[in-house]
C-alpha cells in the first residue's frame, strides 16, 4: 500500500506540478515527429511529366478511370503503322463530355461553384508537405538530458566452457581479470570460475558444504571504458595445497599423458590418492599452480570486426568512443580505434599452453613483465616448458540486456525469469583512468590485497605462510563479520579468507584479491584484522595444521573517513591486546613482542569503491561539517580542530570555498549530494545559538564555481547550448526542493538494458518536470543495517537517492524541529544580483545552470504553497520581482557590451536568458515578462547604432526571439483575437490554464485592413511576438541591409518553424482558429512582395540567381506597397536599428542590386507566404487586395508566378537524380565564406556542427579540427543516403506531387480574389492580362490532373467574362492560350483532354460569336499545333485525335450554332490540324534519324511558304531541334532565315529606313537567305485578319530573333557572322536611341572580335551517297554531311551503318569501300548501299584570293573536292610512272552553314590527273611542307628534322631522287609534256634551297648531343644535290624559243588543256 500511494503520489506530482506545460509538445519540441508524420497523411495525385527527359509520359498516382491506358510510347508504335493510311477521325470515340460545357451560366454562378470544387479534397497543413525545419536553426530545441545512469564502458562477455588436462587427478580453480599493460593496472576484479568434474569436486565437499548458486557461474561480463591494445584477459590456476614447491607439482601435467595410463597407472593412482589424502586435510587452502593470457586486440583484429576488409571505414569503430566522449572522457591514443571491443564477431578459443607459477615472481609488477614480454616474438616464456592443458572460452560482445545477470553486488538484474539458473555475473571495472559520472546505485565494497610478507628474521618454523583476513565488527573473535564474498563453489559470503600458500617460503608474495561488502555505517571499532599461519602440510602428531605466527590490524575509521591506500604493517608475534583495534599497529604498545623489531614486514593495499565513502578530505570535511550542524551535535572532535558553536560557521564557509580544491572525478561522483546540501543550506540557513546564520553566498559561489570547474573540464559533454549533461539531468532528474523530513526512497528494480530503474517515469517537457531520481540498484531485500542507515536523517552522506516527490510528501508530516527557511529562487536572484568578480563571472558562464535552477524552484514552490491558482501579479513578492528585472537587465547590458570579446560566452548566455524569459512566460505576469523582452531589445538597440558589427547582434536578437516565441501557448500569447487597439497592459494576464476555445471565440471586428497588413505600432503592442519576429525578418531581408546570408537563412527559418508548430498542433485544426492565426502573420504579406527582385529566380534555368530588377515597381509610384517606416519604429515605443553603415560588405555581384536570398531561403519563405494565403479570412485578404495599386498587384501578380515555378512537380526519376545531400541542406558557400570574413559564425552555431558531426568543411577550406567529434545523428544518417529506397523515393514523390498541388491551388485561389476584387474598378484591364500570364504559367508546368481541371474552369470563367481580352487586344495571350490547351489536348490522363478540349471549343465559339469568324484562333490553334509537333518529343497524336475529335463532338451538340457557319468551320480546322498530324506521324518514323527528320521538317516549312506564321513556327522548330544537338550554326541559320522572312514582311507593312529592306539586307549573312523573298502581294496580305499576327511580326521581335542568332553564332565560335548580325541590328537600336543595348552590343562584338584569334574548329565534310531501291526516295541520291569537327571517317561509317542496318537487317547494308564511281547494275537489288568519302572545301585560285582566314574557308562552302588514285589497269596504286589521279569537285544545291546539316549534290565534275602531274603535286606539297617547317614559330625541332629526314633521307621509298631519276632522267617524246617537265624541274631547284635553308635552321636549334645526327643529315644533302645537279640543269630547247601569240582566251586553269576532263550536270 505505501508503495502504492508514493507511486501516485508521484504520478499526482508531475501532472499538477506545471500544468503550464500540457500542451508543450506542441510547441517546437514535438514539431519534427508530428510534421513526419503530417507527410505520410497525403492523397494520391496524377501527374504528367512532359518535360522531364527520361521520365514517362505520366505518374499514375492517382487510380482513375482511365489509369490503364498509358500513353502510346513512340518505341511502342509499329513503324510506319500510320503512315500510310489517314486516320479515319470520324469513326474515332471522342473523351467524356463535360456535362455543362454548353450551358450558358451566369459569371456567379460559375464563380461559385468553381470556388466549392476547389476547395473539396485539400490538404489542411501546407508545411506538412515541405521538408521538416532545418536542424541546425533550431535553437529553441533542448533535448532532454540522459537519466542519470550506471556507469558502463564497452562490455564483453566471456564464458568458460571446459578445463581439462591431460591427467585428471585433483580439482584446478580459475579466475580471470583484465590487465592493462601500459597503464600498468589492473582494470577489473577477479571473476572465479570453477569447471572441475563432480567427482573432483566430491574430493572438497566437507569444506563447502552449501553451495550458492551465485557462485557456479562460468560466464561473466568485463566492462572497457577506455579500450586500449594493451589490455590482456589473465587467466591464473590454482590447486589445493599439498607438500612440494610449485615445480614439484607441475611435473606429473608436465610429463604425464592419459593416453599412456597403461605405462603410468600405479603412477597416477598414487596421486590420485596422494591428492584426496590432501583435499581432506588441506582443502581450504590453496598454492599457485599455473597462469596465461590472451591478447584482447588478437580477438578483435584476427576475427575481425563487423568488416575486417574495410579499413578506412571507421564508422561503426567510432560510436562506442563517441559515446564515450559523451560522458566526458579524455582524449584517447591513437591507435586505439581498432580496439572496439562492441562489434567483433564472437571466438570460441582453446588456450593450449599455461605457464607455471614461479614461486617468487608472483607479484603484478612480475605480471607485467611477463605480458610486455609475451607481445614480443623472441618471449622468453615460449621457451619455457608448458604446462599442456585445453581451456576453452567463447569470448564475445555482451548482449544488450543479458538473462540471468548478477550485479558485482550478487544483486538481480533483471530480466531475470527463474533464479534457479546457473548465473552470469558482472565484475566490477577499476577503470584506466577516471570516469566523471555520478553515483546512481548504492555501491559499498571493499578490495584488500595482500602483497607480501618478510618473515625471514622470525625465529621457529615460519614456511608455508597463510593470511588469513577477517572484517572485524569488534575484538571478540565472534565479532566477524559475514561480508567476504566466496569465490567458486562455495558459500556466498565467509566471515573470513585465506592466500594462497607457496611452499616452504618464508618471505611469500601474494596475489590474491579479497572483495568485501562493507556496512554503511561504520565506527571507530570496525577494522581488518590479518593473521599469519603456518600451515603444516604433512600431518605430524602432535602438531596443529595451523599454527599462528603474527598478527596485525588496519583501523577502517579515522576521523570520520575511510582509510584506504597502501599501508607497511608491522606484526606482533602475540595476540593484540584489549581496545588495539581502536589505534594502529603503527602505535608501540608497551609489552608487545613484534617481528623484526617492529618493521613494516607484511604490505597491503585496501580500495574501496563506494558511493558511500567519498574518500576526499574536502568533499569528507564539508560533508561532515553539515552533519554536524544538522544533528547539532557540539562540540566534534574533527582530526586536531574542535568543532564549537563559535567556530562552526567559519569551519562550514572555509570548508565550502575549499571544495573548489577537490578532485574533479570525485566532485562528479557524488554530485547531487553536494549539489543538495549547497542548495540545503541555502534554503535552510541553521540556527546556532539562536541566530539565523546566512550562508546563502558562501554556498551560491561554491555552486557557482563547482558548475563552473565542471564544464570547463569536461567539454565533451555538452549540448549544442553549451549545457553540460551532467548537471542538466541533474536538475532534471534529481533536483527537488529540501524538505525538513526525508522519507526512505523506494526501492528501484536494477534494469541494466535501460539503466533505468522501472519505476521511472520520465516526461516529455523541458527541465521543468520531475521525476524520479532514485536510480538505485539496491537489493530488493537490502541489508536492514543499510535501510536504517539511508533512512536516517544523515543519509545525505550516503547516496542521494530520494525522489523529488517521494520527500514532497513529507510537507504533510509535521516537522521535528522549526528550521528558519528562505526560498531557493529568490536567494539564487538575490546572491547573483549582488554577486562579483570571479563569482558572478562563474555564473554568467553558466546562467543556464542557475536560471534552470531558479525556474524549477518557482514551480515547485507554486505547487507546494498552493499558489498555481493566485492571480500572477500576486504569485511572487515584489522584491523577487525587482531581483528578476535587475538580473535581466544586468545579463541584456553583457550580451550587449561582450558580443564581440566572448562570442561563445555570449552565445550561450543569450539563449539561456531567452529560455528564462520563454519559462517565465508560464510562471509569472505576462506583462511583466513582456516588459523584461523590450529592456534586452532596449539595452541591444543601444548597442547596434554603434556596433562594428551588427550583423552578429543582430543573429543574436533573432536567436533570442525565436526562442521566446516556441513557448506552447505562443499563439494566445499573441492575443489573435483583440482589435487593433492598444490594450490597458501589455498583456493581461490570462491564467495559464485558458481553454484554447475560448481564444479564438470572438470574431475579428471591422477595423482598418490595411494596418492590418502594416507593422504599426497597433499591431506590434497587440501582438506583441509575432509582430518582433516579423519586425526583425523585415529588417533583415532589407535589399540595402547587410546581405548576410546566414541572417536570411536565420529569420526565415524561425518564422518557418513557427509555422510548422501551427500546422502540426492539434489545438489549431479548425479553419476559424487558423485564420485568427493567420491574423498574426498578415504583414508578412507586403514584406514578401517587397522582397521580390532579391527571391531566387526559379522560372530561370541560367546561373543568374535572382530575379532582375525589372521586378521592382517604379519608385515614384506612392503607392507601390513598400512597408513604411513603421518598420523601423518601436516595439511599443523603442526604436528599431535601421543601420546603413556596414564596415565589412562583399562585393557586390555583376547584375545584381540587392543581396539576394538563396534558393532554400527564397522557397522557404515562399511557402510560408502562401501559408498566411491559404489560413487567413478570405473576406479579409479581398479587402486589402482592393486597396492595392497596379504596380501592387503586379507584383503580387510576379510573386505567384514565382510561386508556381518554385514548386513545380518534379517527378520522380528527378527525385532519384537529386543527390540526397539536397535535404541535408544546401550549402551555400557566399553564406560560409561571408561568416568567415565577417566573424559571424557564432560559437552556437560551431557547436551545434561539431555536436552533430557533421563533415561540412569549415569556412576556411579545411576540415575542422575536432578531437570529440558525435556520431552523426539518426536524421542526418537518413539524409546523408544517396541511395534511397524505391519506397522512400515513392512516398517522396507523392509529397512532392501533394505540395505542388496545394501551392498551386493556393495561387489559383488568389488569383480568384484578384479577379474578383478588379472587376469593380477601373484598372481591369491592366491587371487582367496579368492574371491570364499567371494562369497559362501554371498550365505550361508539371501540374496534377485534379489541379489542371480546377485551372480550366478558371480560364473558362476569365474567357467568359472579359473575351475583349484575348480577342480585341494582345494575339500573344491568345497564342499562348492556345498552345497550352493544344498540349493538354494530347494529354494521356482523359480527365485533362476532356477540360483541354471543352476550353479550346469555347474559345472557339466566344471568337465566333464576336466576329462571326474566329479566324484568330484558327490561325493560332494551327501555329500552336506546328510548335507543338515540331519540338515536343513526348507529343502524342493518338489522344490528340481524340481531343480533336471531342471538339467536333461539341460543334456537332452545340444547338445554339448549329445553324450558323460555325460547326462547318470547327470541322475545317479540324482536318486541318489532321493534317499536319500526318506529317508528324512520319517525322515520328524518323524521330532517331536526325537527317531525314530535318529534311521532314524543311519539306514542311517549305509547304508554308505561303503562310508566313507557320514557316517561322517550323523555322523556329528546326532551330530548336539543332540547338539540342548542338549544331549551333545551322540554329543560328534557322534564326537568320526566320529574320529575314519577318523582315520581308515588316517592308511590305511599312516603310521604315531604319528597317532592313528584306531579305536582300541578310545576304551577307548567307547567300541562301534569299529563299525567303516574299510571295507577290496578289496571293498574300499582311493586313489580312490572322496573318503575321505572332508576336515576332514585330520590330521586337525581329530584334529578338536577331539577337538569338547572334548568341548561337557566339556559341558556334563564327564570331565573324555575329557582326554581320549587328550590322542590322545597330542601326534599329540607333534609331531607339537604345544606349543601353548598343553599349551591349559593341560589348558583345568586342568580346567576339577578341575571340577570333582564338583556336577554333569547324565542321567536317563527307560525300555520302545511297544506292538501292531499300532507300525509297534517297535512292542514288548523293549528298554533302556536314559533321561536327575532327569526326572520323570510321565514326559516321559505323553511324549510319548501325542506324540504317537497324532500320533494313544486319545482312541488308553495305559499305562500298572505295570512291570510285559506283555502276549501279553491278549491284544486288536486295541490299541497300552506303558510299562515304572524306571530302575538302574547294576554292578556284581566284577565291583564295577573297578567302584569307580560317573562317573565311570555312563559311557559305558549295564546292568540295575528293582524290581517287588509280592505275590505267584497274589498280588502286602502281609505280610512278603509272600513277594517275581522279579529282571530283562536287556542287550543293545550298552554301554551307544552312538550316539543315546535309545538302544534295546538283553538280559533279571530275579532273584526270597525269602521272607527272601527280608527281608535281607530291613534290608541290613535299616543298610547302618543308617551307612551313622552317618558318615555324615557335621552332619545332622535331617537327623539322622529320619533314628534312623525309626530303634528303637516302632510304625513303619513292622519295624526291627517285621521283627525279624516273621523270626527269630523258625528255618526254609528247611535246604536250614539256611544260610539265619543265614545272617539275623547277619544283626540285625549289625543293634543294628550302632543304639547305631547314638545314641552317636544324644547326641553330640542335644541342651538342644532336650534332652528329645534323652532320649525317648534311651529308644526306650532299649526296641528293649531287644527285639532282645534272637532272635539274637539263633544260629543253624548244621551250625557250620565241612563242607566236595566243589566238583563243586562255582558259581558268593551266592544267585543262592536257587534262582529260569530264563533266557531268
Amino acid at each position: 500500500l505505501i508503495d502504492f500511494l508514493k507511486f501516485y503520489l508521484l504520478l499526482k506530482l508531475r501532472d499538477v506540478i506545471i500544468p503550464i506545460r500540457k500542451y508543450l509538445y506542441y510547441s517546437h519540441y514535438g514539431l519534427c515527429e508530428m510534421m513526419n508524420g503530417c507527410k505520410y497523411n497525403t492523397l494520391f495525385y496524377c501527374f504528367e511529366c512532359k518535360g522531364l527527359k527520361g521520365s514517362p509520359n505520366a505518374e499514375f498516382c492517382l487510380w482513375q478511370d482511365d489509369s490503364k491506358r498509358h500513353s502510346v510510347s513512340l518505341d511502342d508504335t509499329p513503324r510506319g503503322s500510320w503512315a500510310s493510311s489517314i486516320f479515319d477521325l470520324k469513326n474515332s470515340t471522342p473523351d467524356a463530355l463535360l456535362p455543362s460545357v454548353l450551358e450558358r451560366t451566369a459569371a456567379e454562378d460559375m464563380d461559385r461553384r468553381n470556388a466549392e470544387n476547389r476547395q473539396q479534397c485539400r490538404h489542411a497543413d501546407l508545411l506538412g508537405l515541405y521538408p521538416v525545419p532545418d536542424e541546425d536553426e533550431a535553437v529553441e530545441r533542448c533535448a532532454i538530458p540522459e537519466v542519470p545512469k550506471e556507469h558502463s564502458g564497452q562490455r564483453i562477455m566471456v564464458k568458460c566452457l571446459a578445463l581439462k588436462f591431460e591427467i585428471e587427478i585433483e580439482p584446478i580453480f580459475g579466475s580471470l581479470a583484465l590487465y592493462d599493460v601500459r597503464e600498468k593496472k589492473k582494470i577489473s576484479e577477479d571473476f572465479h570460475f570453477d569447471l572441475n568434474s563432480d567427482q573432483m569436486k566430491s574430493l572438497l565437499r566437507p569444506h563447502s558444504p552449501h553451495v550458492a548458486i551465485s557462485t557456479l557461474a562460468r560466464s561473466t561480463i568485463f566492462s572497457i571504458t577506455y579500450p586500449s591494445p594493451d589490455i590482456f584477459l589473465v587467466i591464473k590456476l590454482e590447486k589445493v595445497l599439498q607438500q612440494g614447491d610449485i615445480g614439484e607439482c607441475c611435473e606429473p601435467y608436465m610429463v604425464m599423458k592419459e593416453s599412456d595410463s597403461t605405462k603410468h597407472k600405479e603412477k597416477l593412482e598414487k596421486l590420485r590418492a596422494q591428492a584426496e589424502q590432501m583435499c581432506t586435510r588441506l582443502g581450504r587452502y590453496r598454492m599457485p599452480f599455473a597462469w596465461t593470457a590472451i591478447h584482447l586486440l588478437n580477438i578483435v583484429s584476427s576475427v575481425g570486426g563487423l568488416d575486417r576488409s574495410d579499413s578506412d571505414s571507421d564508422t561503426e569503430r567510432k560510436g562506442t568512443w563517441n559515446e564515450r566522449k559523451k560522458k566526458g572522457f579524455e582524449r584517447m591514443s591513437v591507435g586505439e580505434d581498432m580496439c572496439n571491443f562492441t562489434n567483433f564477431r564472437p571466438a570460441t578459443l582453446t588456450v593450449t599452453n599455461f605457464f607455471k607459477q614461479e614461486g617468487d615472481r608472483l607479484s603484478d609488477e612480475d605480471l607485467y613483465k611477463f605480458l610486455a614480454d609475451m607481445r614480443r616474438p623472441s618471449s622468453v616464456l615460449r621457451r619455457l616448458r608448458p604446462v599442456t592443458a585445453q581451456l576453452k572460452i567463447d569470448i564475445s560482445p555482451a548482449p544488450e540486456a543479458p538473462h540471468y545477470c548478477l550485479s558485482p553486488e550478487l544483486l538481480h538484474v533483471k530480466p531475470y525469469p527463474d533464479p534457479r539458473v546457473r548465473p552470469t555475473k558482472e565484475v566490477l571495472e577499476f577503470p584506466a583512468r577516471y570516469v566523471y559520472t555520478p553515483h546512481t546505485t548504492y555501491r559499498n565494497l571493499l578490495y584488500v590485497y595482500p602483497q607480501s610478507v618478510n618473515f625471514s628474521s622470525r625465529q621457529g618454523s615460519v614456511r608455508n605462510i597463510a593470511v588469513k583476513v577477517q572484517f572485524m565488527a569488534g575484538e571478540d573473535p565472534s565479532q566477524a563479520m559475514p561480508v567476504i564474498f566466496g569465490k567458486s563453489s562455495c558459500a556466498e559470503f565467509y566471515e573470513e579468507a585465506y592466500t594462497p600458500v607457496i611452499y616452504h617460503n618464508k618471505s611469500p608474495e601474494f596475489y590474491e584479491e579479497v572483495k568485501m561488502k562493507i556496512p554503511a555505517n561504520l565506527t571507530d571499532n570496525h577494522h581488518l584484522l590479518f593473521t599469519f599461519f603456518h600451515i603444516s602440510c604433512q600431518p605430524k602428531q602432535n602438531t596443529p595444521l595451523e599454527t599462528p605466527v603474527g598478527y596485525t590490524w588496519i583501523p577502517l575509521m579515522q576521523h570520520g573517513r575511510l582509510r584506504t591506500g597502501s599501508f607497511s604493517l608491522p606484526v606482533s608475534v602475540e595476540k593484540p591486546p584489549p581496545s588495539y583495534s581502536v589505534l594502529t599497529p603503527d602505535v608501540q604498545l608497551p609489552g608487545m613482542k613484534w617481528v623484526d623489531n617492529h618493521k613494516g614486514v607484511f604490505n597491503v593495499e585496501v580500495k574501496a569503491a563506494s558511493s558511500v565513502h567519498t574518500q576526499d578530505p574536502h568533499l569528507d570535511k564539508f560533508f561532515t561539517l553539515a552533519y554536524v550542524l544538522e544533528e547539532y551535535s557540539f562540540p566534534f572532535r574533527l582530526k586536531d580542530v574542535i568543532i564549537t558553536e563559535a567556530n562552526v560557521e567559519a569551519e562550514l564557509k572555509a570548508s565550502m570555498a575549499a571544495l573548489k580544491g577537490a578532485l574533479l572525478d570525485t566532485c562528479v561522483r557524488f554530485l547531487h549530494q553536494l549539489m543538495s546540501k549547497l542548495i540545503l543550506l541555502i534554503v535552510h540557513p541553521p540556527v546556532i545559538a539562536g541566530q539565523i546564520v546566512n550562508l546563502g553566498r558562501a554556498a551560491f559561489e561554491a555552486m557557482a564555481l563547482l558548475v563552473n570547474q565542471i564544464h570547463k573540464n569536461l567539454e565533451g559533454n555538452q549540448d549544442h547550448h553549451g549545457r553540460n549533461n551532467l548537471l542538466s539531468s541533474y536538475i532534471h532528474y534529481c533536483f527537488h526542493l529540501p524538505t525538513t523530513e526525508p522519507l526512505p526512497p523506494p526501492y528501484a528494480t536494477l534494469s541494466r538494458a535501460t539503466a533505468r530503474p522501472s519505476s521511472l517515469l520520465l516526461s516529455r517537457s523541458k527541465s521543468l518536470s520531475n521525476s524520479n531520481p532514485d536510480l538505485a540498484s539496491t537489493p530488493a531485500t537490502p541489508d536492514e543495517e543499510v535501510q536504517r542507515i539511508i533512512g536516517s536523517k544523515a543519509s545525505e552522506r550516503a547516496s542521494n537517492r530520494m525522489s523529488a516527490f517521494i520527500e514532497t510528501a513529507s510537507i504533510l508530516c509535521p516537522p521535528s524541529r522549526q528550521i528558519a527557511k528562505k526560498l531557493l529562487h529568490e536567494e539564487l536572484a538575490l546572491q547573483w544580483v549582488v554577486s562579483t568578480s570571479t563569482v558572478r563571472e562563474a555564473s554568467l558562464q553558466q546562467a543556464w545552470f542557475f536560471f534552470q535552477l531558479m525556474v524549477k524552484s518557482m514551480s515547485h514552490h507554486l505547487f507546494l504553497s498552493s499558489r498555481l491558482d493566485l492571480p500572477r501579479r500576486q504569485r511572487f513578492p515584489d522584491r523577487f520581482v525587482d531581483d528578476i528585472a535587475a538580473l535581466v537587465c544586468a545579463i541584456s547590458a553583457d550580451i550587449a557590451s561582450r558580443y564581440h570579446k566572448d562570442v561563445e560566452l555570449v552565445e550561450r548566455l543569450n539563449s539561456s536568458l531567452a529560455f528564462f524569459l520563454n519559462d517565465l512566460l508560464s510562471l509569472m505576469d505576462r506583462g511583466f515578462v513582456f516588459n523584461l523582452i523590450r529592456s534586452y531589445y532596449k539595452q541591444i538597440n543601444n548597442k547596434l547604432h554603434t556596433a562594428q558589427n551588427p550583423s552578429s547582434l543582430t543573429a543574436l536578437r533573432m536567436d533570442f526571439i525565436r526562442i521566446v516565441c516556441s513557448h506552447e501557448h505562443y499563439v494566445t500569447l499573441n492575443l489573435p483575437c483583440a482589435t487593433l487597439s492598444p490594450p490597458a497592459s501589455p498583456s493581461p494576464s490570462t491564467s495559464s490554464t485558458t481553454s484554447q476555445s475560448s481564444a479564438f471565440s470572438c470574431h475579428v471586428q471591422d477595423q482598418g485592413v490595411v494596418s492590418m497588413f502594416e507593422l504599426s505600432v497597433p499591431f506590434r503592442q497587440q501582438h506583441f511576438l509575432s509582430g518582433l519576429l516579423l519586425a526583425e525578418l523585415s529588417l533583415i531581408l532589407e535589399p540595402d541591409g547587410e546581405g548576410m546570408f546566414f541572417l536570411h537563412k536565420k529569420a526565415i527559418s524561425a518564422l518557418h518553424s513557427l509555422l510548422c508548430s501551427h500546422d502540426a498542433d492539434p489545438r489549431y485544426t479548425d479553419p476559424q482558429v487558423r485564420s485568427h492565426i493567420a491574423q498574426l502573420y498578415l504583414p508578412l504579406i507586403p514584406i514578401v512582395m517587397e522582397t521580390l527582385p532579391q527571391l531566387h529566380d526559379f522560372t530561370d534555368t541560367s546561373p543568374q540567381r535572382v530575379r532582375h530588377a525589372s521586378a521592382l515597381v517604379d519608385d515614384s509610384d506612392p503607392d507601390n506597397g513598400t512597408i513604411s517606416q513603421s518598420v523601423a519604429m518601436a516595439i511599443a515605443g523603442s526604436p528599431l536599428p535601421h543601420s546603413k553603415a556596414h564596415p565589412f560588405t562583399l562585393p557586390s555581384m555583376a547584375g545584381r542590386q540587392c543581396s539576394a536570398l538563396s534558393a532554400e531561403c527564397s522557397r522557404t519563405l515562399l511557402v510560408c507566404f502562401l501559408w498566411v494565403w491559404k489560413n487567413a479570412d478570405a473576406g479579409l485578404l479581398e479587402r486589402w487586395v482592393s486597396d492595392l495599386s497596379v504596380p501592387q498587384i503586379n507584383r503580387l501578380l510576379d510573386l505567384l508566378h514565382l510561386c508556381l515555378s518554385c514548386f513545380e512537380y518534379k517527378g520522380k526519376k528527378a527525385l532519384q537524380r537529386i543527390n540526397s545531400l539536397t535535404f541535408k541542406k544546401s550549402q551555400d558557400m557566399k553564406a560560409r565564406l561571408e561568416e568567415a570574413i565577417l566573424g559571424t559564425i557564432g560559437a552556437r552555431q560551431e557547436m551545434v556542427r561539431r555536436c552533430r558531426g557533421t563533415t561540412e568543411r569549415s569556412p576556411y577550406g579545411g576540415q575542422e579540427n575536432v578531437r570529440w567529434r558525435k556520431n552523426v545523428t539518426h536524421w542526418r544518417q537518413n539524409a546523408d543516403r544517396v541511395d534511397k529506397t524505391k519506397a522512400e523515393v515513392e512516398q517522396e514523390s507523392v509529397v512532392d506531387g501533394n505540395l505542388a498541388t496545394e501551392a498551386a491551388l493556393i495561387a489559383l485561389d488568389t488569383l480568384e480574389i484578384i479577379v474578383k476584387t478588379v472587376v469593380m474598378s477601373e484598372l481591369k484591364e491592366s491587371v487582367l492580362g496579368g492574371v491570364l500570364r499567371v494562369l497559362l504559367h501554371s498550365m505550361a508546368g508539371n501540374q496534377s490532373a485534379l489541379f489542371l481541371q480546377h485551372c480550366f474552369s478558371t480560364q473558362r470563367a476569365l474567357v467568359y467574362k472579359f473575351p475583349e481580352m484575348l480577342f480585341e487586344e494582345d494575339t500573344e495571350l491568345c497564342a499562348d492560350l492556345c498552345l497550352r490547351l493544344l498540349r493538354h489536348c494530347s494529354s494521356s490522363v482523359s480527365s485533362v483532354r476532356s477540360h483541354a478540349s471543352a476550353s479550346l471549343y469555347l474559345l472557339m465559339r466566344q471568337n465566333f460569336e464576336i466576329g462571326n469568324n474566329f479566324a484568330r484562333v484558327k490561325m493560332q490553334v494551327t501555329m500552336s499545333l506546328s510548335s507543338l509537333v515540331g519540338t515536343s518529343t513526348k507529343f502524342n497524336e493518338e489522344h490528340l485525335r481524340r481531343s480533336l475529335k471531342t471538339i467536333l463532338t461539341y460543334a456537332e451538340d452545340d444547338l445554339e450554332l448549329r445553324d450558323s457557319p460555325f460547326p462547318e468551320q470547327v470541322q475545317d480546322l479540324v482536318f486541318n490540324l489532321h493534317m499536319i498530324l500526318t506529317d508528324t506521324v512520319k517525322m515520328k518514323e524518323h524521330q532517331q534519324d536526325p537527317e531525314m527528320l530535318i529534311d521532314l521538317m524543311y519539306r514542311i516549312a517549305k509547304g508554308y511558304q505561303n503562310s508566313p506564321d507557320l514557316r517561322l513556327t517550323w523555322l523556329q522548330n528546326m532551330a530548336g531541334k539543332h540547338s539540342e544537338r548542338g549544331n549551333h550554326a545551322e540554329a543560328a541559320h534557322c534564326l537568320v532565315h526566320s529574320a529575314a522572312l519577318v523582315a520581308e514582311y515588316l517592308n511590305m507593312l511599312e516603310d521604315c529606313r531604319y528597317l532592313p529592306i528584306g531579305c536582300v539586307s541578310f545576304q551577307s549573312i548567307s547567300s541562301n537567305v534569299l529563299e525567303e523573298s516574299a510571295v507577290s502581294d496578289d496571293i498574300l496580305s499582311p493586313e489580312e485578319e490572322g496573318i503575321c499576327s505572332g508576336k515576332y511580326f514585330s520590330e521586337s521581335g525581329l530584334v529578338g530573333l536577331l539577337e538569338q542568332a547572334a548568341a548561337s553564332f557566339n556559341m558556334a565560335a563564327m564570331y565573324e557572322a555575329i557582326n554581320e548580325v549587328y550590322k542590322i541590328l545597330c542601326p534599329i537600336h540607333e534609331a531607339n536611341r537604345d544606349f543601353k543595348k548598343l553599349a551591349s552590343v559593341h560589348g558583345k562584338l568586342q568580346d567576339a572580335f577578341n575571340k577570333v584569334y582564338n583556336q577554333r574548329m569547324f565542321g567536317t565534310y563527307f560525300r555520302v551517297g545511297f544506292y538501292g531501291c531499300r532507300f525509297g526516295d534517297l535512292d542514288e541520291q548523293e549528298f554533302v554531311y556536314k559533321e561536327p569537327s575532327i569526326t572520323k571517317l570510321a565514326e559516321i561509317s559505323h553511324r549510319l551503318e548501325e542506324f540504317y542496318s537497324e532500320r533494313f537487317g544486319d545482312e541488308v547494308v553495305v559499305i562500298i569501300k572505295d570512291s570510285n564511281p559506283v555502276d549501279k547494275n553491278k549491284l544486288d537489288p536486295n541490299k541497300a548501299y552506303l558510299q562515304i568519302t572524306y571530302v575538302e572545301p574547294f576554292f578556284d585560285t581566284y577565291e583564295l584570293k577573297e578567302r584569307i582566314t580560317y573562317f573565311d574557308k570555312n563559311y557559305n562552302l558549295r564546292t568540295f573536292m575528293y582524290c581517287t588514285p588509280f592505275t590505267l589497269d584497274g589498280r588502286a596504286h602502281g609505280d610512278l610512272h603509272e600513277q594517275y589521279k581522279r579529282k571530283t569537285i562536287l556542287t550543293t544545291s545550298h552554301a554551307f552553314p544552312y538550316i539543315k546539316t546535309r545538302i544534295n549534290v546538283i553538280h559533279k565534275e571530275e579532273i584526270i590527273l597525269m602521272p607527272m602531274e601527280v608527281a608535281i603535286e607530291d613534290m608541290q606539297k613535299k616543298t610547302q611542307e618543308l617551307a612551313f617547317a622552317t618558318h615555324q614559330d615557335p621552332a619545332d625541332s622535331k617537327m623539322l628534322q622529320m619533314v628534312l629526314q623525309g626530303c634528303v633521307g637516302t632510304t625513303v621509298n619513292q622519295g624526291p631522287l627517285e621521283v627525279a631519276q624516273v621523270f626527269l632522267s630523258e625528255i618526254p617524246e609528247d611535246p604536250k609534256l614539256f611544260r610539265h617537265h619543265n614545272k617539275l624541274r623547277l619544283c626540285f631547284k625549289d625543293l634543294t634551297k628550302r632543304c639547305e635553308d631547314a638545314l641552317r635552321k636544324n644547326k641553330s636549334l640542335i644541342g651538342p648531343d644532336q650534332k652528329e645526327y645534323h652532320r649525317e643529315l648534311e651529308r644526306n644533302y650532299t649526296k641528293l644535290r649531287e644527285a639532282l645537279f645534272p637532272l635539274i640543269n637539263r633544260k629543253i630547247p624548244q621551250l625557250y624559243r620565241q612563242l607566236p601569240l595566243p589566238t583563243t582566251p586562255t582558259q581558268r586553269n593551266s592544267l585543262s588543256r592536257s587534262s582529260f576532263r569530264r563533266v557531268e550536270c
